[in-house]
């Protein structure tokens, strides 16, 4: 039987043990950068974390990751030239609505295994059957196992087109979806394109900055100055943004030769140390071992080029959207997405979780879903 550009094929993941043994000899050789005065957080990822992580990455189960990916009906396709591999996983329920999850920058897929089942099975975890979606997690194209990466070009906005036929070819003519930080962007970009019978986009940032416009700040108070103070020091703190738009090429040789170094790269994960995240260090190295089984660090580092570099102008969405905004994590300011989205109909506050929500505080994130796509 001769297979077509548009077949689904199941796949299942095996690492070659030989991967695995390299990676333990890596990370048994591993030479350490000279600690920084006082060894904090303040000049980057300090090496006291990094010995701590590479003890826990030696003795780190591998394959029991891998099974529990493998619990979950895992498929390949190609859409767009490119290799797109999606976990999908539909509900009992037979009014279930379809939901897309799109995942972080440097997180992966595996940080939605938790919500799977309250939202495919709400009534087995104490929800209602009107609440039930049919749920697909892709690996964006770079990442995981949607690789090898198919040329250039790959921003947000063109991810976004992807999903969609992904949504199409699964047979779903309606649908909704959900992402943090890059997630966030392709679903901001999913209700950009509003395509047919779209439900709507759940994200948990809105990234709309000041544009100096006069007035523009007038009606702030003291949450919204703290929104932007906390801009600021992500700012102060996140130079990967501009070694990511700029030099990728450069930083992906150290990722993809040294796992240590993708690892004190991926000091997202613990908010840079400011002490807030609550991501456990099992919940990193599932991620970081991924991208370094993988080897996709160094095309999951391209998007930040691709999109500096991609001359789109900015465009305001008029897709339905909804906004959950936890405590320790980038926050929206409601007036400055306003500007630039038509059409928020749902906004919460948490007092609690970060970046990461979904693999800090899972049952949040469902019960927002339900909430958001209930008014859909």
């Amino acid at each position: 039987m001769t297979s077509t550009a548009t077949d689904i094929r199941p796949l299942t993941i095996e690492i070659p043990q030989a991967d695995l043994d390299d990676l333990q000899r890596r990370l048994e050789n591993t030479r350490y950068a000279p600690p920084a005065p006082g060894d904090s957080w303040d000049y980057g990822t300090p090496v006291s974390y990094l010995r701590d992580m590479v003890e826990r990455w030696k003795a780190f189960d591998w394959r029991t990751q891998e099974a529990r990916i493998n619990a979950f009906p895992n498929f390949v396709t190609e859409i767009d030239g490119q290799s797109v591999h999606f976990v999908h996983v539909r509900s009992p329920e037979p009014g279930a609505r379809a939901l897309l999850l799109s995942h972080t920058y440097p997180g992966s897929f595996m940080e939605f295994f938790e919500l799977i089942g309250p939202l495919t099975d709400p009534v087995a975890h104490g929800g209602r059957a009107e609440d039930a979606f049919h749920v697909v997690v892709p690996s964006t194209p770079g990442f995981g196992f949607s690789t090898p990466l198919s040329g250039g070009g790959w921003t947000m906005e063109r991810v976004a087109g992807v999903f969609d036929t992904l949504m199409r070819r699964l047979g779903y003519d309606s649908y909704g979806a959900h992402g943090s930080d890059g997630g966030a962007m392709i679903s901001r970009e999913l209700a950009v394109q509003n395509p047919d019978g779209f439900l709507g986009s759940h994200v948990l940032q809105l990234f709309s900055f000041p544009s100096g416009a006069p007035g523009e700040m007038d009606g702030f108070g003291p949450k919204e100055f703290a929104a932007l103070e906390h801009l600021q020091w992500f700012q102060n703190v996140g130079g990967y943004n501009a070694m990511n738009g700029s030099r990728p090429q450069t930083v992906a040789a150290g990722f993809a030769d040294s796992p240590v170094a993708w690892l004190a790269y991926s000091e997202l994960f613990e908010s840079f140390g400011n002490g807030t995240a609550l991501v456990t260090p099992e919940q990193v190295l599932a991620q970081v071992t991924l991208y370094w089984l993988t080897n996709t660090a160094a095309t999951a580092v391209r998007y930040h080029y691709e999109g500096l570099h991609a001359g789109a102008q900015p465009v305001r969405s008029t897709g339905r959207l909804g906004v959950a905004v936890f405590q320790d994590d980038f926050k929206t300011i409601r007036s400055l997405a306003e500007r630039d989205n038509a059409n928020i109909v749902h906004w919460s506050e948490f007092d609690h979780g970060g970046h990461y929500a979904a693999l800090e505080v899972p049952e949040d994130v469902v019960a927002d879903l339900r909430t958001f796509f209930a008014g859909a």
